[in-house]
C-alpha cells in the first residue's frame, strides 16, 4: 500500500487505505482542525523519528461499556474509596505524567512537546478530556482522550500508585456509560485493556462505529 503524504489540505485518504500495520499517512501538523478530522475518521496521530504518522489499525481494540470487565480486588479498591475521582481537574498535569513516566519495554514516548501542546488546546476547545485519580490530594493516576457525540477516543494512561489508572478507567467508563456513550477507543492492543473488557473488532465495524457515534 502506498504510504500518503500530507500537504496544507484537511483531507485524509480513506483509512481503509491503510497498510497490514495501520499506517496510512505522513505529514501534515497537528492543528485542532486537522486532529478533529482525523479523529472524525478513525485516525490517530503518533510521532515517530521527528514524523507525524497517521494510523487507523485492522483490527481495532475497543471497548463496550456495558463489557467493562471489574475484578474482585477492584471492587475492594472502588468499595474502600481509597482514590477520589476527578473529570477535567488537572488535564495538563494528565498529559505530562503519560508523556514522562517511564513504561515497560518502551524507549522514550510518542508524546513529543507538540504533540502535548496539540492536546492542551483541544482540551481548551472542550474536545480532550481527561480522567483522574487523586489520593491524599496528589494527583495519582489518570488518563486523556477525545469525546465525540457518545464515543470516546482513548490516547495514553499513567499510573503512579498502585491502581490509580484502573480506578480512574473503570469511574470514567461508568461515568461515559451514563452519558450514553456506547464505545471507547483503545486503539491497540495492551494485556492492561484487555483484562477490564477491551476486544478487537474489524476496522470495517469500528468506522461504522464512528460514523455513527460521531454525531449523537
Amino acid at each position: 500500500m502506498p504510504l500518503y503524504v500530507l500537504d496544507k489540505d484537511l483531507i485524509f485518504p480513506p483509512a481503509e487505505l491503510a497498510d497490514e500495520d495501520g499506517l496510512l499517512a505522513i505529514g501534515g501538523d497537528l492543528s485542532v482542525e486537522r486532529l478533529l478530522e482525523a479523529y472524525r475518521h478513525g485516525i490517530f496521530p503518533w510521532y515517530e523519528n521527528n514524523y507525524i504518522l497517521w494510523w487507523c489499525p485492522h483490527p481495532r481494540f475497543v471497548l463496550f461499556p456495558g463489557e467493562l470487565k471489574i475484578s474482585n480486588s477492584m471492587k475492594q479498591v472502588l468499595k474502600k474509596e481509597e482514590f477520589e475521582f476527578r473529570i477535567n481537574s488537572n488535564f495538563i498535569g494528565v498529559i505530562s505524567q503519560c508523556k514522562s513516566i517511564s513504561r515497560r519495554g518502551q524507549e522514550g514516548t510518542w508524546i513529543t512537546e507538540d504533540m502535548r501542546n496539540a492536546y492542551i488546546n483541544l482540551h481548551l476547545r472542550g474536545y480532550a478530556h481527561s480522567a483522574e485519580a487523586w489520593k491524599d490530594g496528589e494527583l495519582a493516576g489518570g488518563l486523556y482522550g477525545i469525546r465525540m457525540g457518545n464515543l470516546f477516543f482513548g490516547e495514553s494512561m499513567f499510573s503512579k500508585v498502585s491502581n490509580a489508572s484502573k480506578f480512574a478507567f473503570i469511574k470514567f467508563v461508568q461515568q461515559l456509560e451514563s452519558e450514553g456513550a456506547e464505545l471507547i477507543d483503545c486503539q491497540v492492543y495492551t494485556a492492561h485493556l484487555e483484562s477490564l473488557g477491551a476486544r478487537m473488532i474489524p476496522r470495517e465495524e469500528f468506522l461504522k462505529y464512528v460514523e455513527a457515534l460521531r454525531k449523537s
